[in-house]
């Protein structure tokens, strides 16, 4: 029996959503102008990335930016419905609406040149006005479409907010413009709709898209899958410790959440309950494990790039950086299960059920190869923008030698289609929190927003960091996560930053907060998609999940305030920080689950319990990123709590020698 609450009944409708938009199939004309619009802007995208200038033209960037956005804004109104339930058929209406969006977008392309030399989003002719009216609109409608009404709202009114600026209490009172000057200045300018988000979408975003969808198509979903069962499948838990890497790796290309439990939940999901584990705690690991794919290099979905495009930093450096706080998260996920299935006495999963090492390698190495490639590039030459286009060429080479998963003319094209689904939703979404960012810079806010909140959190750092873990968190339950970071980095970033933390950290302390959401009720979105799926009660289940992903609330505190957590150090600096890290994190999970990994258990007595808490707060000093607590030192702290961990760990050794379990 499910819990019934409102919470769980708009998250419901939600998942449904989406459960039904991924069965749709276009056919017919709907189907070819998806493919074709898609094929045209993956066209458009290596000619102007790799400067072929093919018929002798070179594209502006806003010019190329025009482009794309009027070919995936136009899917959107062909690809999601005004109202109603998900469906492939297209009324006349937005037929219309897709065809205007095309002849816009031609317009503002053929006069992007004119524009910038004349300065068109300070002083637009009426053609370019009411266009940039008509424009606004149709970027509405596809925002409320593909990212709900609560986006569209959020949205709306702040699109509105630079026309009653001055008429806001401090400390969002800025100037204010008119509407009729305010529109062109969001469809013009580089600094809105056409900004940072749609340049990284332009740039980066876009390729690595197109390769994790043709590596899925093409098998290597399901290569990664069985590589990870051959590997841990055998071990207690196997079943949960396999979902881990299966989904993460799967929430890696996919950057969706929600997508992700839907798709690997349903063999992940049945798998863990047959082997032992309860419906909740199924659903739970599942959602964990895809939250924290879209936090796990290589790919990390959507918000990396444009992270990397509002600092202005090579997509490599955000990679490296995200890697060691992705390590301590599924490092917690996997030490928790460990610790769930022995306590459980939960056995791995049958040797003959299981494909095997050398036979999943001999299978699927290529697939590896594809990926060290891409890495390569990434690395080696910094070919960011370019490198998974080489790697998409590779894969679809490859695939042509490997009879079981080569892909047919219609599998290819139902491949693009797809694609261009998922691009339309992101444009949409990205055109319209564009917008949030014009309507900031257009009323001269950020700067003076930035001051008032390290007023008002009286320049304490720890008061700044909770305020902004809070308001990540809250916006993270009614946004995108692309959607929130770009918000937060406008608004909170800067007062962050000028409080004096690393800027990178503080970027993916921004990011990690928007997706706590995806596992913490009363959303807990992901929590809930998992629990339909596994037949157990939504709210217990994001309880659950709360628990298992205990770690995501903790490691962003970590390596904000100490920086050699995402590489900003010396070696030896990281080395050490990151061993102290892990042990931290592995004694949090076991009070957490109320066992310790290769000790023994801690018994659900009061005995037990009190060591649970002293074995949290052990945890906590030894991962503890900084000294200053109680005036001692980082060392001293974290020298204090390895002596205040002995207690507890002699407990549950003593514990598990008496009852013979198996550490």
């Amino acid at each position: 029996m499910t819990d019934q609450n409102p919470s769980s009944d708009r998250g419901g409708a939600a998942i449904e959503a989406e459960r039904a938009a991924e069965k749709l199939t276009f056919t017919g004309a709907a189907r070819w102008m998806i493919i074709l619009c898609t094929l045209a802007a993956i066209g458009l995208a290596v000619n102007q990335l790799f400067n072929l200038r093919l018929g002798g033209f070179s594209f502006l960037e806003g010019m190329y930016l025009y482009l794309l956005a009027g070919l995936f804004l136009s899917l959107t109104f062909i690809t999601f419905r005004a109202w109603g339930p998900p469906s492939a058929v297209v009324p006349w209406y937005d037929w219309v609406l897709a065809f205007v969006t095309l002849g816009i977008s031609a317009y503002f392309t053929t006069t992007a040149g004119v524009s910038l030399d004349s300065g068109w989003e300070y002083a637009a002719p009426p053609t370019a006005v009411w266009c940039s009216v008509v424009l606004y609109l149709l970027i509405l409608e596809g925002t409320r479409r593909a990212g709900g009404m609560v986006l569209f709202c959020i949205v709306l009114l702040f699109s509105l907010y630079p026309t009653f600026a001055e008429h806001v209490p401090d400390p969002l009172n800025g100037f204010t413009q008119p509407f009729i000057e305010v529109v062109p200045y969001f469809m013009i300018s580089s600094e809105a709709s056409f900004g940072i988000p749609m340049r990284a979408f332009g740039n980066l975003v876009i390729g690595f898209i197109l390769f994790g969808a043709i590596l899925q198509f093409t098998g290597g979903g399901r290569f990664f899958n069985n590589l990870a069962l051959s590997l841990v499948g055998r071990y207690r838990g196997g079943a949960a410790k396999v979902s881990i890497f299966a989904s993460g790796f799967m929430g890696s290309m996919s950057g969706s959440v929600i997508s992700n439990v839907l798709t690997t939940g349903s063999v992940s999901i049945p798998a863990m309950k047959r082997t032992g584990f309860s419906a909740r705690y199924a659903a739970a690991t599942e959602a964990c494990a895809s939250t924290g794919g879209v936090l796990m290099p290589p790919i990390m979905g959507a918000t990396a790039f444009v992270i990397a495009s509002w600092l202005s930093r090579p997509y490599v450096e955000i990679m490296l950086a995200a890697a060691i706080p992705s390590l301590l998260y599924f490092f917690g996920l996997f030490v928790q299960i460990d610790a769930y299935s022995a306590r459980r006495g939960l056995k791995g999963m049958a040797r003959a059920d299981l494909p095997g090492v050398r036979q999943t390698l001999r299978e699927g190495w290529l697939y590896i190869a594809v990926f060290a490639l891409l890495i390569f590039l990434m690395v080696a030459f910094r070919w960011e923008t370019t490198a998974p286009f080489y790697a998409v060429l590779l894969l679809l080479v490859v695939n042509q030698f490997n009879r079981k998963d080569r892909m047919s003319w219609q599998g290819f094209l139902g491949v693009i289609a797809s694609v261009g689904r998922t691009l339309a939703e992101l444009v949409a979404v990205l055109l319209g929190i564009g917008m949030i960012v014009g309507a900031f810079q257009a009323t001269g806010l950020t700067g003076p927003l930035a001051n008032e909140l390290v007023h008002m959190a009286g320049s304490s750092v720890p008061m700044l960091l909770i305020m902004g873990a809070v308001t990540s968190f809250i916006f993270g339950m009614g946004m995108t996560v692309t959607a929130c970071y770009i918000f937060l980095a406008v608004v909170l970033a800067p007062a962050l930053v000028q409080a004096g933390l690393n800027e990178l950290a503080v970027h993916l302390f921004i990011l990690y907060w928007g997706m706590v959401s995806f596992i913490t009720p009363p959303v807990a979105l992901g929590a809930f998609a998992a629990a339909t799926m596994a037949g157990a009660g939504a709210m217990r289940t994001g309880f659950e999940a709360m628990k298992l992903g205990g770690v995501i609330y903790f490691v962003p505190f970590f390596f904000v305030l100490n920086p050699a957590l995402i590489g900003q150090g010396s070696p030896t600096e990281v080395v050490v920080v990151l061993i102290c890290a892990l042990i931290g994190v592995w004694f949090l999970s076991a009070a957490l689950q109320g066992y310790v990994s290769f000790v023994g258990p801690l018994e659900s007595n009061a005995l037990g319990r009190v060591m649970r808490i002293v074995l949290f707060v052990a945890a906590l000093m030894i991962a503890a990123p900084a000294g200053g607590v109680a005036g001692m030192s980082h060392v001293t702290l974290t020298l204090v709590g390895f002596v205040l961990a002995l207690l507890p760990l002699s407990v549950a050794w003593r514990a598990g020698r008496q009852c013979g379990q198996p550490a």
